[in-house]
């Protein structure tokens, strides 16, 4: 029995789908590259954008005659997209098999066979906690946690791997449908997630993105012990054979002196923080129901970068969101000016029914107003960018070597879109700006090697020459070339 998984979505989404195929491997089940040769079909889905869920359902549309095709075969449809639309799936997609929410995926063997053996649609989704305000228990307990099975097999690298430290999120920015698609916030106890990160040690695995919605928020009580994300920090730098270790996405007014300070002082710990803005003027930040001013966000810049040396900040941003002025939109821009930020991810509004922006707000903003801002923001990140990565020139930087690049086997920067909430929707297009510029900096003697890829502490992309087997290594390169998101190098042994 074979099975396809294809995930969209942000790197939430990425981990599941790792999970549910290391659940399937486990059961006896083949994962396939392509979905001609499956037997199973699963879409891992996302409802942060409506292109990403329309994508989905025009793939599954692309599915129907496979099926009729291919008896005793199964489509299941996974992630935010299941918990949300829930039984929307099969009328709109009546040959689905499955349909599982975010909070279920421990279930996606045994839903797989009951689907199999009687032929009848499955679905198993958590309990809509705004529908159940008054039984969080019952709802909290229905988004279920489970011991994840961890194979090496299952992730696109060995040596880097993802780790889910909590659950959910409770605070309810207006635009957003992920608290009610993941869940209350439930934070992992500290001994499950060490004991996990000690496995994926034990498997080779060098580097640690530990994941939440947000992330920074981490708070497990246990008696009169309190631990947050810092003591948790502390105690994954004790396991030997982790080098690295960074988290994704923070929330601004949880990043606290004393998690800066463990970013400065721990030895895996690097000095990349994914910390969204979202907007850079208050009363949009008011509308959006962020927690925080565009000064105290500021003030977390500034903190940052006088506390962490070498600190590189990436965010996300929303244009064209209701009611958006261009005075509004300037300040963002004004805020980006300020922040110098690695990179964004900035996204045109796109509005979600059923949440508080969707009931209380207009979506105002013209298509054409939204996408030239977007492009303006782009081209102000852009220059930064390109000013920022100018200043490695001449450097000599250590990278973790991930393999052959973007030119050379379609891999390079597709883990970029991960460590962010990015669907096709999302600027900059990293995956296909790595590429260009790789490309064209192309040295006529490059075929003598194989271009390679790496990042650096600060998750910088570089590309350099050098053999294969250098992959999962750390190696120091010298910057010699610089582009707004590449650096290109030359091993420097």
């Amino acid at each position: 029995m074979n099975f396809y998984i294809e995930t969209v979505g942000c790197q939430m989404n990425a981990l599941d789908s790792e999970l549910a195929a290391a659940q399937l491997i486990t059961a006896g089940w083949t994962r396939m590259d392509s979905r001609k040769d499956s037997d199973l079909v699963i879409f891992n889905t996302c409802s942060v954008r409506e292109h990403a869920e329309e994508k989905i359902y025009s793939a599954l549309g692309r599915l129907k005659h496979w099926k009729a095709q291919k008896p005793g075969s199964v489509i299941a449809v996974m992630g935010c997209m299941a918990q949300k639309d829930k039984t929307i799936v099969f009328q709109r997609a009546p040959y689905v098999d499955v349909v599982i929410g975010p909070g279920q995926i421990d279930r996606l063997v045994e839903l797989v066979a009951k689907a199999r053996e009687t032929g009848e649609q499955q679905i198993a989704v958590s309990v809509d906690r705004f529908e159940r305000r008054d039984q969080p228990r019952l709802v909290k307990d229905s988004f279920r946690q489970f011991d994840p099975i961890r194979l090496p097999e299952t992730r696109p690298r060995v040596f880097q791997a993802m780790l889910r430290i909590m659950f959910g999120c409770d605070k309810f920015c207006s635009y957003c449908v992920v608290p009610s698609a993941r869940g209350p916030e439930q934070c992992r106890p500290p001994k499950d997630i060490v004991a996990e990160a000690r496995a994926l040690a034990d498997q080779g695995c060098v580097e640690l993105v530990l994941l939440g919605q947000t992330v920074n928020s981490y708070r497990y009580v246990e008696g009169e012990k309190k631990t947050r994300l810092p003591q948790l920090l502390e105690m994954i730098d004790q396991i030997p054979g982790i080098r690295r270790v960074r988290f994704v996405s923070s929330y601004p007014t949880d990043m606290t002196d004393e998690l800066l300070q463990a970013v400065r002082d721990l030895p895996t710990s690097t000095p990349y923080l994914h910390v969204p803005a979202q907007h850079g003027d208050n009363g949009v930040l008011a509308r959006m129901r962020r927690r925080y001013t565009v000064e105290e966000y500021k003030d977390l810049v500034d903190r940052i970068y006088a506390t962490v040396p070498g600190a590189a900040i990436t965010s996300d941003f929303i244009v064209g969101f209701c009611g958006e002025t261009e005075e509004e939109f300037q300040k963002t821009v004004d805020l980006v000016k300020y922040a110098r930020f690695k990179n964004s991810f900035i996204f045109k509004y796109s509005e979600r029914p059923g949440n508080e922006a969707a009931k209380n707000f207009k979506d105002d903003v013209p298509e054409s107003v939204k996408k030239r801002r977007n492009n303006e923001l782009l081209d102000v990140q852009t220059a930064i960018s390109a000013e920022a990565n100018k200043a490695f020139l001449g450097q000599t930087v250590e990278i973790l070597v991930e393999g052959p690049s973007k030119r050379e086997s379609k891999s390079v920067a597709q883990e970029e879109s991960l460590y962010a909430e990015c669907d096709a929707d999302s600027t900059p297009n990293l995956e296909t700006n790595v590429a260009k510029e790789a490309s064209a900096n192309e040295s006529s003697d490059a075929k003598d090697y194989v271009q390679l890829t790496g990042r650096t502490p600060c998750d910088r992309i570089v590309v350099f020459n050098g053999s294969t087997r250098l992959t999962g290594t750390f190696q120091k390169v010298k910057i010699v070339d610089a582009a707004p998101f590449t650096l290109f190098g030359e091993l420097a042994e």
